[in-house]
């Protein structure tokens, strides 16, 4: 299946970063992100599926009720996606807002960047 560059975005923040069992996010891993994937946060580099998924697994684990949403529409130019993201515990307003910028290509995201634009003080 050949998913597009916004699909690609959706599955990423959704299907993956939300998603609490293992089984189901190993295989949006697997579908979403090539397997040599590169993702550059803001103070850290995750390189391979399996280190993503391990890093998906621990952000879920330092704030289980937390949830990210999309904010705005998936734009895409060629090869590269960027959405928006809220951060936050689920139903409440976000504490983190930011975006991810990902290349794609052959239907998988091979590198993403994680950007962190605000972060609400409590």
């Amino acid at each position: 299946m050949n998913r597009t560059v916004a699909d690609l975005m959706r599955s990423n923040l959704l299907d993956v970063f939300n998603e609490p069992d293992p089984d189901r996010r190993a295989e949006a891993v697997a579908e979403t992100y090539s397997e040599h994937v590169v993702w550059h946060e803001p103070d850290r580099v995750v390189r391979g599926r399996e280190a993503l998924a391990q890093r998906a697994e621990e952000l879920q684990k330092q704030a289980p009720d937390w949830v990210f949403r999309p904010d705005g529409p998936v734009s895409v130019n060629d090869d590269l996606g960027h959405l928006g993201f809220q951060y936050g515990p689920a139903g409440q307003p976000p504490v983190v807002t930011g975006m991810d910028i990902a290349h794609c290509k052959d239907g998988v995201i091979v590198e993403l960047y994680t950007f962190v634009t605000e972060v609400v003080e409590g």
